[in-house]
C-alpha cells in the first residue's frame, strides 16, 4: 500500500534523498521547503509530487503547510523532521542571537511541524513521524555544543512523544546519521559563532580546520540512508532509534559502553540518595 509523506527541508540533501526514495517506491510526496519552486526544481515533476512552502520556524506556516498536503493528497502517513543546520564553534564565541536561530530551527521547527501533523495522524490512527537527530544527539563534542544541544533536545523530545502517541498507532523513530556526504558542511548551510575569543583561538582553529578536511570526504552515502529510511517507513515496529553509518554505530557503541562503566562505578553513592519514610 502506497504512501503520503511530508518531508521538510527537501530541496537538498538527506531530505531530497529521502524525496527522491519514496517517490521510487511508488509513494506521494509533499517536498517542502522555504522556497516551494527550488523545491519542485529538485525533482521530476509527477502526479506523485507536491511541492509547498513551509519555513519550520514560522508555527502558522506549518498549519497552513499541512493542510494543504492533507486537501492535496488526503493524508499523510510519514512525517520526516529533516529541516535543520549546524551552528558550529565554541559555545562562548557564539552569540545570544546565534543560539536563538539554532533552536528556533532545530528544536521549534521540529515542534511546529509535528504539531501541525499530529491530528491528522491521529485521525487516521495511523502515522510514523521520523525525527532526524544526529550523533551529535549522543555524543558532545568540542566546538559542537549548540547543534549537540539542539540535537539533545529532540532525541528527549522524540522518546516522551513516542510514549504520548503511541496507543493512536503513529511511531516515532529517532535518525542518528553519523557524517553524510552532503553540503552540510558547506558555507551554505554551516553557520560559526562571530565572536573571537584569544583563548580558544587555537581550538577553535583546530575544530574549524576538522571541519573543512572532512567537507565532502564523509563516509556516508545520502543516497543509501533515504532508501534505509523508506524501508523502515514500511515495517510493522521501527526502531525507536536508529544509528546511520558504521562511525555512529561506533560512536553509539562506545557511548553505551562508557555510560555503563560511570554508572557502575558510581551506583553505590548514587542510592545514598534516598531518604526514609
Amino acid at each position: 500500500m502506497s504512501k503520503t509523506w511530508l518531508v521538510t527541508g527537501a530541496a537538498r540533501g538527506i531530505g531530497a534523498g529521502i524525496v527522491k526514495a519514496a517517490l521510487q517506491a511508488g509513494d506521494r510526496v509533499a517536498a517542502s521547503g522555504r522556497d516551494a519552486a527550488k523545491v519542485a526544481e529538485a525533482f521530476d515533476p509527477g502526479p506523485a509530487l507536491f511541492a509547498v512552502k513551509l519555513d519550520v520556524t514560522d508555527e502558522p506556516q506549518a498549519h497552513d503547510a499541512v493542510q494543504a498536503v492533507v486537501e492535496h493528497f488526503g493524508r499523510i502517513d510519514v512525517l520526516v523532521n529533516n529541516a535543520g543546520y549546524g551552528q558550529l564553534g565554541v559555545f562562548e564565541e557564539n552569540e545570544p542571537a546565534d543560539v536563538e536561530r539554532q533552536f528556533a530551527t532545530n528544536v521549534f521547527g521540529v515542534f511546529n511541524v509535528t504539531r501541525a501533523v499530529l491530528p491528522v495522524m491521529r485521525r487516521q490512527r495511523s502515522g510514523r513521524i521520523f525525527n532526524l537527530s544526529s550523533i551529535a544527539g549522543v555524543r558532545g563534542a568540542r566546538g559542537g555544543s549548540l547543534y549537540s544541544a539542539t540535537k539533545f533536545a529532540v532525541e528527549g523530545f522524540s522518546e516522551a512523544l513516542a510514549a504520548e502517541v503511541a496507543s493512536f498507532g503513529i511511531t516515532v523513530t529517532i535518525v542518528q546519521p553519523g557524517f553524510f556526504r552532503t553540503d552540510f558542511l558547506d558555507a551554505s548551510s554551516l553557520r560559526r559563532g562571530g565572536k573571537q575569543i584569544a583563548d580558544y583561538a587555537e581550538l577553535s582553529s583546530a575544530v574549524h580546520a576538522a571541519y573543512d578536511a572532512r567537507n565532502h570526504q564523509q563516509i556516508g552515502d545520502p543516497a543509501k540512508l533515504a532508501a534505509v529510511i523508506v524501508d523502515l517507513a514500511g515495517r510493522e515496529k521501527p526502531p525507536m532509534r536508529f544509528a546511520a553509518g558504521s562511525d555512529a554505530v561506533e560512536i553509539v557503541a562506545t557511548k553505551i559502553d562508557a555510560w555503563r562503566s560511570e554508572f557502575e562505578r558510581w551506583r553505590a553513592l548514587s542510592v545514598t540518595t534516598d531518604g526514609q519514610f
